[in-house]
């Protein structure tokens, strides 16, 4: 099987895509209305939200297709996702520089609300901006869609200056000046390979990396914002794999923020040595997900529920790429594997009727009761209140309840990890 990158599992869809493509590609050739003739059909393609901003779709894959941002405000989502919960108003106050990297940045509209509230207060910090996008294609629309806030023109202006650099265009029509104390650095590449480029050379001083470089060796960047389209299409950027080489650039200090809530992408974070707690709902059934080195970042721990499901059953199973160049089929494939294998060899809980939830449970007669318990009893356990599940779940409760006068446990990551510690010994012992 082929695991390398597939290029094609990100994305727009390919019409669009080629749309683009064409039109700078007349506008190399020396049309120079092409840009505006590219505008005008965009808005075949544009989906208002409720803030006035706009989305697009992505590509149908497997049947399905995703937009890029809630309807509820494709801006505001990265107000409430991304700008707030990552502190960035108390930072640009207290720090004299910060650094951000933007992967998969799409339509720059994390980049320009990080710049619209830069903007919005008085302060005299240094803002890096390091986005990360690997369609050069996706960057361009940038340049073809209304402006929803003012820092826009900052990030259309980058986006074209890079684009012109790289002779994917051939005009300038951008004239805002970035400000004295913004640096933005666009690099058109995946993520994994910026980030992978960037360890090999962390310690080295060349011209080439140079804008990447921290002196004080505690990391590189205070925030990532990390906005992949969906685990199940580009599972790839939110592997374990991924998210050790992303720690490597952490500040200790720093934050990554994610709107995704999947049990595989919090269980990585947990498993690479993050701790983790719930981000802002807004627009979504599910909070987001926030990752830190430190655990005093973390102001809102998981759900007691989401806890047990990522320690206790098959859907913790996080996406795995060892070395950051498998396509998503390939990590979805492994994941896939490697639950299959877990259940057979009966290491943890099918997700079915999620049945880690229910453990210690008074249930009702009927059907829910009759599979949670035909679940249970797959992996050998008879009871669901056992005293071997008073012993698995006691580091969720604040005083010891399974009689071994156990310690409390703080976190969300140290619950996850001794309950599924804990699970592995009573297996082991049967």
């Amino acid at each position: 099987m082929n695991n390398q990158v597939n290029m094609e599992t990100l994305t727009l869809p390919i019409e669009l895509l080629n749309m683009v493509s064409n039109y700078f590609k007349r506008e190399k050739e020396g049309d120079i209305t092409a840009r505006s003739s590219a505008t005008k059909y965009l808005k075949n393609f544009l989906i208002e939200t409720s803030d006035g901003s706009y989305t697009l779709k992505s590509s149908v894959i497997n049947g399905s297709s995703e937009t890029m941002h809630t309807h509820h405000g494709a801006v505001e989502e990265s107000i409430q996702k991304y700008i707030e919960p990552s502190g960035l108003r108390d930072k640009l106050t207290s720090k004299d520089e910060i650094r951000i990297l933007d992967t998969c940045s799409g339509l720059g509209y994390n980049a320009a609300a990080a710049l619209d509230l830069w903007q919005s207060i008085p302060n005299n910090c240094k803002i890096k901006l390091d986005m990360v996008e690997i369609s050069r294609e996706t960057l361009a629309i940038t340049l073809l869609i209304p402006s929803p806030l003012r820092a826009y023109e900052i990030i259309k202006k980058a986006v074209e200056d890079e684009l012109y650099q790289e002779k994917f265009l051939s005009l300038r029509y951008e004239r805002n000046e970035t400000p004295e104390n913004v640096d933005i650095n666009i690099y058109c590449e995946d993520v994994r390979e910026l980030i992978k480029n960037l360890l090999e050379n962390k310690s080295s001083k060349t011209e080439s990396n140079k804008s990447l470089i921290n002196e004080d060796n505690d990391g590189i960047y205070d925030i990532i914002f990390l906005d992949p389209f969906s685990p199940q299409l580009t599972p790839e950027l939110y592997t374990l794999d991924f998210f050790k080489s992303l720690k490597q650039v952490m500040k200790t200090d720093g934050l990554i923020l994610t709107y995704t809530s999947a049990a595989p992408v919090r269980s990585a974070f947990i498993e690479a040595g993050f701790n983790v707690g719930e981000g802002p709902r807004f627009g979504r059934k599910r909070g987001g997900t926030i990752a830190s080195i430190s655990t005093e970042l973390i102001l809102k721990d998981l759900l007691m529920e989401d806890e047990r499901m990522i320690a206790l059953s098959d859907v913790g199973v996080p996406f795995r790429d060892p070395h950051l160049n498998s396509n998503s089929q390939y990590v979805k494939e492994r994941r896939s594997n490697e639950r299959e294998l877990l259940r057979i060899k009966k290491m943890k809980f099918a997700s079915t009727v999620k049945t880690p939830v229910y453990l210690l449970e008074d249930l009702e007669d009927g059907r829910l009761k009759r599979r949670v318990l035909k679940n249970l009893h797959k992996m050998g356990f008879e009871d669901l209140n056992s005293s071997e599940f008073r012993y698995v779940l006691c580091p969720q409760y604040p005083k010891c309840i399974c009689g071994e006068g156990c310690e409390s446990f703080d976190n969300s990551r140290e619950r996850v990890n001794e309950m599924s510690h804990r699970l592995h010994q009573v297996i082991k012992k049967r």
